[in-house]
């Protein structure tokens, strides 16, 4: 998955430091990201003059500084303080395709960073513009103490099967057109667990049992925890699927799992997951 960078490491750890020259300065801009791309590898800009008032530290990347732009230039201003062609801004999903792998992960980090600084302006208590704290990365707000840390949604992908098959959906009104597994975020009060029953019982009709956790994934696109499950099938398999969330929901044979679609990359918890069952490894 895109968050396996080993032996490159992303250390979230913050302290307040300053950019140097063998910095890496992540500049976002409404959701989207300076980069230069060559051949699909992505690069990304040192300082750029006139902006290290506004950049704040963000993590290191394999020892390396990393910073993040929450100034208020334009894009064309930046990009014209670069030397050499091909600097453009790019969104979050352009990051699937792109290599080195762990640099691809830093950037959607830093957008996921970049997107809470920018909601998180003012308190929500009572209104006062929020000030950076020193010692740890959080927003504080100087009138009434309310603190802000970064936000994070867990959320569940259900993989539902039933002997040789899988329950498969694809989004209704969503861009991402692929095949994909049931997936939703967890409401006030509710186990993970609770979340698989309710979401795949919403989102399909069907009822499911022997709930098994398998594994975690931090999904900055959407600046969520991504909780992966399987479970199995709990009575009838005849889908009533919600319209206003799905537009596809069918059962798969595990031995048409290839042919549903044209591949399945290594990037998303989803489609690991579908390929575990595919390969009889979950």
């Amino acid at each position: 998955m895109i968050q396996d960078i080993m032996p490159h490491r992303l250390n979230n750890h913050y302290t307040e430091k300053t950019p140097d020259g063998e910095s890496i300065c992540f500049y976002a801009v409404e959701g989207r990201l300076l980069m230069q791309v060559s051949d699909g590898k992505i690069s990304y800009p040192g300082l750029i003059p006139g902006t290290q008032k506004d950049l704040i530290f963000a993590f290191e990347l394999d020892g390396r500084d990393c910073f993040l732009y929450l100034g208020r230039k334009k894009p064309e201003e930046l990009t014209g303080s670069l030397s050499g062609e091909g600097w453009t801004f790019e969104n979050a999903s352009a990051l699937r395709a792109l290599n080195p792998r762990y640099f691809a992960f830093a950037g959607v980090t830093a957008l996921h960073l970049a997107a809470w600084y920018q909601s998180s302006r003012f308190c929500g208590r009572c209104g006062t513009a929020l000030e950076h704290d020193h010692a740890e990365r959080m927003m504080k707000c100087p009138s009434c103490g309310q603190m802000k840390y970064p936000s994070i949604a867990p959320a569940v992908i259900v993989a539902v099967t039933d002997g040789d098959r899988i329950l498969m959906t694809k989004y209704a009104g969503r861009a991402y057109s692929r095949f994909a597994l049931i997936a939703g975020f967890t409401e006030i009060g509710e186990t993970a667990e609770e979340t698989v029953a309710r979401e795949v019982l919403e989102e399909t009709g069907v009822r499911v049992k022997n709930i098994r956790y398998y594994r975690s994934q931090p999904w900055g696109f959407s600046q969520t925890l991504l909780l992966g499950f399987f479970c199995e099938l709990d009575g009838s398999d005849e889908i009533h699927m919600d319209e206003s969330e799905l537009s596809v929901a069918e059962w798969v044979e595990r031995g048409e799992i290839e042919h549903v679609q044209d591949g399945y990359d290594d990037i998303s918890l989803t489609n690991e997951m579908i390929c575990a069952f595919r390969d009889k490894i979950f």
